[in-house]
């Protein structure tokens, strides 16, 4: 049934509500014209006259009382339905679905879904970790998290963060393996490898040389498909590893890792938030992109500053010899 036959039979019912046509347009918000107009195309299509018009009375006729005792449980149903669509667009409560990249999450996205939860203990969190690029609306996702480039396929997205690649090892590997000061010397090292999620493959390091972006293959000496493990082999001494600023940021702070080949982290890639549209969005999703806005725009806690990078790297040192 179309959009304006229902709005003709709510005309209808309404009128004969009120007795009278003006009153029932003046009830909806539309003119007394239109009103009449609707009821004149509601009459056309049925085929019956459903009220006996003068220009100071309007009653029923037989084929409209039948009409209107069967039309107003569904009338009634209908209004409930629009009623309970509105109520959910502005209460904060009820399922939010949210995807997320599985290297995010635990650093990143979890603080804000903790908080987000603490502020509207009625929202239901479906929070789906996935690396993969899945399909936002097959997936019937409220708000995504997208790493790397911005989302595509019809989405509004926002960016967060700029995520930098930041090569690092433990104090302890420097002494035993030296300090890289060449993209070049990486040959000569233990490297750590992150396998892509959907290819499989190690990926590559990406390093800013001028102006440019330029990616290395490097083959790695230990590799996994999880960067927390990544960076627990790293952290262990087993590899020098690139890591993603977000996880590097609070190892490097606290003296765990020492960043090197300062001169080349690249930061073009980024942290987005993405969502399907502006209009008709339920509160609990806008509370919730707010919320990530106000939490992880620009924080300066996930990245290491200019500063952090000249302040922490190591000056270049020879291998430490084996003791005789």
């Amino acid at each position: 049934m179309a959009i304006n036959e229902l709005r003709a039979i709510a005309t209808f019912a309404k009128a004969a509500e009120l007795g009278s046509l003006r009153h029932a347009a003046s009830a909806q918000g539309i003119t007394p014209q239109a009103a009449s107009l609707a009821l004149g195309q509601l009459e056309s299509h049925l085929g019956v006259r459903l009220f006996h018009r003068t220009t100071r009375s309007l009653s029923l006729t037989e084929e409209g009382r039948q009409f209107l005792d069967a039309a107003q449980p569904g009338l009634a149903t209908l209004q409930r339905a629009v009623h309970g669509a509105r109520r959910g667009r502005e209460e904060i409560a009820g399922p939010l679905r949210i995807t997320a990249p599985r290297s995010m999450m635990l650093e990143v996205i979890w603080p804000v879904v903790d908080e987000f939860s603490r502020r509207y203990p009625l929202v239901e969190p479906d929070v789906q970790l996935e690396d993969r690029i899945g399909n936002w609306v097959e997936d019937r996702v409220d708000v995504g998290f997208r790493s790397g480039y911005p989302p595509e396929g019809g989405v509004i997205a926002r960016r967060l963060l700029w995520l930098q690649l930041v090569v690092c090892a433990t104090p302890d590997y420097l002494a035993r393996h030296g300090t890289p000061t060449r993209i070049e010397d990486l040959a000569q090292h233990r490297c750590s490898g992150f396998r892509h999620p959907t290819t499989g493959k190690p990926m590559p390091w990406e390093f800013r040389v001028g102006e440019d972006i330029v990616a290395h293959a490097i083959p790695p000496a230990f590799c996994a498909n999880d960067i927390e493990l990544e960076a627990r082999a790293v952290l262990g001494g087993h590899a020098i590893g690139q890591l993603v600023g977000v996880t590097a940021a609070p190892l490097v702070r606290s003296g765990q890792l020492v960043p090197v080949l300062t001169d080349f982290v690249p930061q073009h890639l980024g942290l987005y938030v993405y969502y399907g549209s502006r209009a008709a969005q339920p509160a609990r999703v806008r509370a919730f992109i707010d919320l990530a806005v106000e939490m992880l725009a620009d924080n300066p806690v996930f990245s290491l500053s200019a500063q952090e990078l000249a302040a922490t790297a190591r000056k270049p040192r020879r291998r430490r010899q084996p003791a005789t």
